[in-house]
C-alpha cells in the first residue's frame, strides 16, 4: 500500500509540471491545452508518456531548412506576384478568378503558393483509372520519377507500383520514392530492395529511431505526390493499396478523388517535394539534378495554387484557405471528407454560410474506418444539421474524398481531410483550383454521388441512441488530439 502511495505521489508530482507547461509554456490553443489536461488528470499513470510522444509541439522547430540564395529567390518570386495583385496588373483566364483575388492573394502571403494559370487538370474519382493513367505516365518518364504517399501496402498495388519504378530506375531513371514512417510501419524494410539494387532511392519521413517507438508518432506526412520529369504532377487522396481500387472487402468500392496536373503548377509540386525529401534523405536533391524549369505555356488554361500546411507552421494554410471560401460563397458549399472534426473557427463559417441562405451540403462516409473518429464527426453534423444544413451518407463503398467546391467556380483537392488533425497535426497539401470548368466538374460528381447516398436529416439525427449520444459527448473532448 505504501509503495502504491508513493508511485501515485510521484506520478501526480510529474504530472503538475507537465501541465504547467502545456498551459503556459506551449501556449498551444485552448481546446487543445484542455484536451491534454483531461489526459493527464484522467491517466496519471502513463499520461505523462503520452504527452512526451504525442505532445510535441513541431511550430517551434526548424524542419525545413533553406539556403540563403534560395530564399531570396522564393521571396523574390512571391513579392513581385503580391505587387502584380496589389497593382491589379493580374488578367485571369477565367473571370470569375477574379472574384476570389483576395483568396489567391492570402495564400501567396501566407503558405508562399504562387498563382499560375496555364495549367491542364484531369479528375480522377476511381483508383483504377488513376493508376492506369499513372503507371502509363511512367513507363513514358525520360528523366526522373518522384513520389510519395502516406501508405503503401505489401500487395499486389504495390509490387506491381515497386516492380514498374524498379524497372525505369534500370534505365537509368532516376526515382525517389518517399513514404511516412508511420503511415507504412506494416510494410517490411525489404520491400523495396529491388528498386535501391537497380539504383532508385527511398526515403522514410520521421523515421523511428529506435524499433517499435517513434517519438513523432503523432506527426504523419499524410501528403501524396508524383511528380515525373517536372512535367506531370499527380495530387489527391490515394494512396497505394489494394483497396483502393476497390478490391477490399472491408470497404468494398473506394470512392476518392485526385487530380493529374500538367503545366506550371507542376513546379510548385516539386519544390514542396524537394523540400519533404531534403528533410528526409540522406542524399538531398538539388536544382542542378532535377532540372526545374517549368513546362511550356499554354498547356491550359485553369488557375491552380498548391497549398501546404503542417505542425511545423504557426498558420493553418489549408484550413485558413477552406474558411476563406466558405465565407466567399454566394449560393453553394459542397463538402467531402471521410472526416469532419471542425475547429471553432470552421464550424462558425459553416454555421454562417447556413444561416446566410448559403446551400451548404456536407457528404462522409456510411460506414466508419475509425469508430472514435466517426462518433467526434457526428457530434459536430447535429451542430450545423440543426442551422439546415443537408449531410449525407456515402453507401456505394467508403468515401476518402477531400473536396470543397464554392458555387462552382473556385475548388480544392488534396489531401487535408476537415478535421483538425489535418489542420495541425499533419503535413498536408491541397491544390486550390481558380477554374469553373474544373470545380463545375467537381460539383456534378458530388451531386451524382448524391444518388449513392442516403440523406442524415436532422429528425433522424435526433433520434440517436442515448449510448451513441453518449460516445459522441465523450469522444468530443478528445477531438482536439484524435
Amino acid at each position: 500500500m505504501l509503495i502504491y502511495n508513493n508511485l501515485l505521489t510521484f506520478l501526480m508530482v510529474v504530472n503538475i509540471p507537465l501541465a504547467i507547461a502545456v498551459i503556459f509554456m506551449e501556449r498551444r490553443n485552448v481546446g487543445v491545452t484542455w484536451a491534454w489536461l483531461m489526459v493527464l488528470l484522467f491517466l496519471p499513470a502513463v499520461g505523462f508518456v503520452v504527452y512526451l510522444i504525442l505532445g510535441q509541439n513541431l511550430s517551434k522547430k526548424k524542419i525545413y531548412k533553406l539556403n540563403k540564395r534560395t530564399k531570396e529567390t522564393i521571396n523574390a518570386l512571391i513579392e513581385r506576384q503580391r505587387q502584380e495583385f496589389r497593382d491589379n496588373q493580374i488578367v485571369f483566364n477565367d473571370p470569375a478568378a477574379a472574384n476570389y483575388a483576395d483568396l489567391i492573394y492570402m495564400n501567396l502571403t501566407s503558405g508562399f503558393a504562387l498563382y499560375t494559370q496555364n495549367n491542364k487538370v484531369e479528375i480522377y474519382t476511381d483508383g483504377n483509372a488513376k493508376f492506369g493513367a499513372l503507371f502509363a505516365d511512367i513507363e513514358r518518364a525520360s528523366n526522373h520519377i518522384h513520389l510519395m504517399y502516406y501508405i503503401v501496402q505489401n500487395d499486389a498495388l504495390g509490387n506491381r507500383l515497386v516492380d514498374a519504378l524498379t524497372e525505369k530506375a534500370k534505365q537509368g531513371i532516376k526515382v525517389r520514392f518517399l513514404v511516412d514512417d508511420i503511415g507504412c510501419s506494416a510494410l517490411p524494410r525489404y520491400f523495396f530492395d529491388r528498386l535501391r539494387a537497380a539504383g532508385g532511392e527511398v526515403a522514410y519521413f520521421f523515421p523511428s529511431r529506435i524499433p517499435y517507438l517513434n517519438i513523432r508518432v503523432n506527426y504523419r506526412n499524410h501528403r501524396k505526390l508524383v511528380i515525373i520529369d517536372g512535367q506531370i504532377g499527380y495530387i489527391g487522396g490515394f494512396n497505394v493499396g489494394d483497396e483502393y481500387l476497390g478490391v477490399d472487402k472491408r470497404f468494398g468500392s473506394w470512392r476518392d478523388s485526385h487530380l493529374r496536373i500538367t503545366g506550371h503548377a507542376v513546379l510548385q509540386m516539386q519544390a514542396h517535394y524537394m523540400l519533404d525529401w531534403n528533410m528526409a534523405a540522406s542524399r538531398p536533391i538539388t536544382r542542378d539534378v532535377l532540372g526545374l524549369f517549368p513546362p511550356s505555356a499554354g498547356i491550359g488554361n485553369a488557375g491552380i495554387q498548391i497549398v501546404s500546411s503542417g505542425p511545423d507552421q504557426t498558420l493553418e494554410q489549408i484550413k485558413n484557405a477552406y474558411i476563406k471560401m466558405i465565407n466567399a460563397a454566394k449560393e453553394t458549399v459542397y463538402i467531402q471528407t471521410p472526416y469532419f472534426i471542425p475547429d471553432e473557427s470552421l464550424l462558425t463559417a459553416l454555421k454562417m454560410a447556413v444561416l446566410s441562405g448559403i446551400d451548404v451540403r456536407m457528404m462522409i462516409p456510411s460506414r466508419p474506418d475509425h469508430k472514435m473518429v466517426y462518433w467526434a464527426s457526428y457530434s459536430y453534423l447535429g451542430d450545423l444539421l440543426s442551422e439546415g444544413m443537408k449531410c449525407y451518407l456515402y453507401e456505394k463503398g467508403f468515401l476518402h474524398a477531400k473536396t470543397i467546391v464554392v458555387d462552382g467556380h473556385v475548388a480544392s483537392v488534396g489531401t487535408a481531410n476537415v478535421d483538425i488533425r489535418s489542420f495541425k497535426l499533419n503535413f498536408e497539401v491541397n491544390a486550390i483550383l481558380y477554374d469553373t470548368a474544373t470545380a463545375a466538374e467537381l460539383k456534378r460528381i458530388f451531386e451524382a454521388d448524391m444518388a449513392d447516398s442516403t440523406e442524415l436529416t436532422y429528425e433522424v439525427y435526433k433520434k440517436r441512441s442515448t449510448l451513441q449520444r453518449f460516445k459522441e459527448s465523450c469522444v468530443r473532448l478528445l477531438s482536439p488530439i484524435l
